[in-house]
């Protein structure tokens, strides 16, 4: 999505204050590699840590690093940890990046660059070369086509949580994030529903360091759900418009075939009838409801 014109010239984003988010859960040595990286890279950076109730050395490892920590008294999730952060963070510029090694520091400033061309989030969209399952890889891709069907723009990598983004932006939309895994969408959705300029830039996310929380039998649930979650963002009608057809359809052939067959109509097909009526007016709600959300958020 190309960046909206602009009224006053932007401010480079390397002249703004910038604070780094990590959502850390039992991460110790994911982060003994990282922190000493972001140091070395973006020196004048908050660093803010939020440790989600970490049972192993996470916290310790922290404070030896001085960065600062933002500690949940249970177990929140990562989406929690991530509004934890928001609120703590003090910089003008947000970026928010895992604690497991597949994010890397060298790539912040490319996605800084692309704040101070005017973008109000950029994403750092990972390459076919990560180091991904595959089942999360096709998953990824098929997100990546729906979602950008429904914004018609071309978005890259829809659930990627390494991004740098305007800080007072993404506090419009806390209210609206998830405490799970899918604040990624969330945002994302978000932004392009309020006609902010999202930008992509590629990145190669190695082999993350230790044992990945997310469970293909567990959260095979969950990310279907981001699917409806992709709609309803954005414009539920238009999600909801194509399976009201379809039942319409169904419902119109059944009917030409019963009256050319025993000259009926049957309750099969006002049945048929009658549930694309309903779906229909539940997108027409939902459409309603999205907009009043989104008016919030202002």
């Amino acid at each position: 999505m190309k960046p909206a014109d602009k009224d006053s010239a932007q401010q480079p984003a390397t002249r703004l204050s910038i604070s780094i988010v990590i959502p850390a859960r039992n991460e110790e040595g994911g982060l003994a590699v990282l922190l000493p990286k972001l140091s070395a890279m973006v020196p004048n950076a908050e660093i803010i840590v939020v440790n989600d109730a970490s049972t192993d050395g996470t916290l310790a490892l922290c404070k030896t690093h001085g960065v600062t920590i933002v500690t949940h008294p249970y177990n929140m999730g990562n989406g929690a940890a991530i509004k934890s952060g928001a609120r703590a963070a003090h910089g003008d510029i947000l970026v928010f990046m895992d604690a497991d090694g597949q994010h890397q520091p060298d790539d912040i400033p490319r996605l800084l660059a692309k704040l101070g061309e005017g973008y109000d989030m950029a994403v750092g969209a990972r390459t076919s070369g990560s180091q991904a399952g595959s089942h999360r890889a096709v998953a990824n891709k098929f997100y990546n086509h729906l979602a950008s069907w429904m914004t018609e723009q071309k978005i890259e990598d829809l659930t990627s949580g390494f991004r740098a983004v305007s800080a007072h932006k993404f506090r419009k939309f806390l209210y609206l994030l998830p405490n799970g895994f899918s604040y990624p969408t969330t945002i994302t959705m978000s932004f392009f529903r309020a006609g902010f300029a999202v930008a992509y830039i590629p990145i190669h996310a190695p082999k993350r360091i230790g044992k990945s929380h997310i469970r293909l039998v567990r959260d095979g649930f969950r990310f279907l759900l981001i699917i409806f979650k992709i709609g309803t963002l954005y414009s539920p009608l238009k999600l909801f418009l194509p399976i009201s057809l379809s039942f319409f359809t169904c419902g119109l052939g059944y009917y030409i075939y019963t009256f050319l067959t025993i000259h009926r109509f049957t309750n099969m097909s006002a049945l048929l009838f009658i549930t694309s009526v309903l779906i229909f007016l539940i997108g027409l709600v939902s459409e309603q409801i999205t907009a009043l959300n989104f008016k919030d958020s202002e």
